[in-house]
């Protein structure tokens, strides 16, 4: 094989594991691209992995490049299977996390609960020492209780230790001395310093973060060493790249010893990939939206950026605070609304679509499996949307009788006839998308109008053109590979690690230098944290960010800085672009000083990433492609006789019009009537809207 490129991207998802392999032949450029997918094997998900990598024909052996993501983190938290966790605190602060933040959801109610800690409060220890927002000592740290502490912890069972500091994002000198002393009287233990994951004030969302990194580091440790031993048993050479929330990989080594930055892999890699190829086809203003199994998740790339946040909450809902995970994640709104959302209907008669799902078994009523709940895929097949003949690419034989008696239920409630009780669901489902997309788009100063819409995942075709004719979105994109669109994202991202550091600062001439001081300490730790790794110094690109606000505000707005320097005369072009930036988010801005709360630095550096071969585009003839044609129900246009296409069959260049329906193993592409469709050169859909 040492004539070829063999590069691969495996995606541990709820139900599936997803794998893309892409082979270069180096004397050509040209790549064949191998997908598949294999059954999720929970607890033990390396299993999963190497039983994807066997399926779909891949010897590690072979392989350069590997990149993986994993759901493995966030099934440990929201399952509650990671380990008992002690937390070291600061003296008086032991109750922060049970404090927590009063802006609760669910306000009006006299019987609201927050939500349990982690940590019970028997296993929240305190040492005295204290630093200040300056990162000045004011109390000596005295660890003099610290060998009873480890004792009780030892006793109770304890398998990782937290520590937080008050102000250790300003100096983690107190923190770096506990965790040592904690190291070197149990080298056993697992320990994580909040100053490893953040350098951002706010100490209830810094202390829960460590404490939630602490409670999934021995699991995820476990599984990306197995993993990795795996691999090696069958001949990979290299090491495993992890996909993070932050859309970057990182290695497997920095990975395990802080997991909780892989907390929303998954949808992280699906976006980067809808921003990558948005750059690829001339798009750089795109809407993301992923619809798999049990959620659907939208996000927006302005001018080919993915937005990277840290006010990031798990299990946060209408009745719940949640958790706060203060780590850099792709910037998202996420709904239960999937293939499997449940549709019922309340005492009031009002129809429902999720957020209850009817997951992978027994799964919608059309699987055969036991379900009697109808969902929005039972609907798509009632009404032809979906090929009640090809159903999961031919792998599953619909049971019609199912889902015509689970839908007829729910018309029945409704006073209304299987029919439109199906077209019913759709809209719902749809509607409930379309205030999702809106959410990242018109609640935050954007215009969909302005914008292509990039669906992917099992159902993101089925509904995308739909959901762009409520936007006034004129152009949809169906990747090639839309099924397994978040694995080929993985091959497209780079090394990155993204930096926050709280420092506050006027936003004057004269405090130009010790801003841009800041970002000169925090480059020169990047890159030698690069260059421990192997990656030379000169290989390492950097993003500048700035979150600023009015004083006195509480809440920051964050700032594209671009390049150069900052200096006294770029100061004013900042609080420039500042106000602009303020004013699209929020409908105005202050005649009022602006202030620096902090800076947000992206070091990245390419690690094998993919280069995508454009085909010739060849005769716009689609008949090639043609395999009849069936009624389908559009349920907002009423119902056409459709074109069905084989998805396998379109060749760049070929043409044709709506209404039609593309069929692929793992998706389907629903064309409204009058869209118009042509198949780009690297294979995608797209779809032109009409007016």
């Amino acid at each position: 094989m040492a004539n070829k490129t063999i590069r691969v991207a495996t995606d541990v998802g709820g139900t599936f594991t997803d794998l893309v392999c892409f082979e270069t032949d180096q004397a050509t450029g040209k790549s064949t691209i191998r997908t598949a997918k294999s059954d999720t094997t929970p607890p033990n998900f390396e299993k999963g992995v190497l039983d994807v990598l066997e399926k779909g024909g891949v010897d590690p052996a072979t392989v350069d490049f590997l990149a993986h993501g994993t759901t493995v983190v966030i099934n440990a938290l929201t399952e509650r299977k990671g380990v008992k966790v002690g937390l070291i605190t600061t003296e008086g602060f032991r109750d922060t996390l049970e404090i927590a933040r009063g802006n609760r959801p669910d306000f009006f109610n006299l019987h609201y609960r927050k939500p349990q800690p982690f940590v019970p409060r028997y296993l929240r220890r305190e040492l005295p020492g204290r630093m200040t927002y300056k990162g000045d000592e004011r109390e000596a740290l005295d660890m003099s209780a610290l060998p009873q502490i480890i004792a009780d912890f030892k006793a109770d069972g304890v398998e990782a230790v937290a520590i937080c500091f008050l102000h250790s994002y300003a100096n983690p000198a107190h923190e770096k001395s506990v965790q040592a002393e904690v190291e070197r009287l149990w080298p056993e233990v697992a320990t994580v310093s909040s100053h490893q994951i953040t350098r951002e004030w706010r100490e209830y969302e810094r202390t829960n973060t460590a404490v939630l990194s602490a409670y999934v580091q021995p699991v995820a440790e476990r599984y990306l060493k197995r993993l990795d031993s795996g691999l090696a048993s069958r001949g990979f050479k290299g090491s495993p790249y992890i996909m993070q929330s932050n859309c970057g990989v990182d290695s497997l080594e920095a990975v395990a010893r802080v997991p909780i930055t892989m907390v929303e892999s998954g949808p992280a890699s699906g976006f980067w990939g809808a921003a990558e190829l948005g750059k690829l086809i001339g798009e750089d203003n795109v809407l993301a939206l992923d619809i798999g199994g049990t959620t659907a998740k939208c996000s927006l790339i302005e001018k080919g950026q993915v937005k990277i946040m840290t006010d990031y909450w798990i299990e946060r809902d209408r009745t719940s605070a949640g958790y706060p995970i203060m780590v850099p994640v792709v910037d998202l709104v996420e709904i239960g609304n999937g293939g499997g959302s449940i549709a019922w209907v309340d005492d009031y008669a009002k129809l429902h679509v999720g957020p209850q799902s009817a997951g992978a078994a027994p799964g919608p009523a059309a699987y055969g499996r036991g379900g009697s709940e109808a969902t929005t895929t039972d609907a798509n097949l009632w009404l032809g949307r979906i090929n009640k003949d090809y159903f999961c690419g031919g792998s599953v034989e619909a049971d019609m009788e199912a889902a015509h008696s689970a839908i007829r239920a729910v018309g029945e409630k409704l006073g209304v006839d299987t029919d439109e009780a199906a077209r019913g669901i759709v809209r719902i489902a749809n509607n409930n998308m379309v205030n999702a997309l809106k959410l990242v788009s018109l609640n935050r100063g954007f215009d969909p109008r302005d914008f292509t819409l990039v669906a992917f995942g099992g159902g993101g075709a089925m509904h995308a053109v739909a959901l762009a004719q409520e936007l006034g979105v004129k152009k949809v994109v169906i990747p090639t590979g839309a099924a397994v669109f978040s694995a080929w994202g993985m091959m497209m991202s780079d090394l990155r690690r993204d930096y926050f550091v709280t420092s506050l600062a006027d936003l004057k001439p004269d405090s130009a230098a010790s801003i841009e001081a800041l970002f000169t300490e925090t480059e020169e730790l990047a890159k030698r944290q690069f260059e421990a790794e192997g990656v030379e110094a000169s290989k390492v690109k950097f993003l500048r960010f700035g979150k600023f606000r009015y004083q006195n505000q509480e809440h920051t707005t964050e700032v594209l800085l671009g390049d150069g320097e900052v200096s006294a005369e770029r100061i004013a072009e900042i609080a420039s672009s500042f106000h602009d930036t303020y004013e699209r988010e929020y409908t105005y801005r202050l005649d009022a000083p602006v202030e620096l709360v902090g800076i947000h630095l992206v070091a990245s550096a390419e690690v094998g990433k993919l280069t995508m071969e454009k085909r010739p585009l060849g005769s716009p003839d689609a008949g090639p492609a043609r395999k009849g044609e069936r009624e389908v129900d559009y349920a907002t246009e009423g119902r056409h006789l459709a074109e069905i296409y084989d998805g396998e069959k379109l060749e760049p260049g070929m043409e044709f019009a709506g209404p039609a329906v593309i069929e692929d193993p793992g998706t389907t592409v629903v064309v409204h009537p009058a869209n118009r469709v042509a198949i780009d050169g690297y294979g995608n859909v797209i779809i032109t809207l009409a007016n």
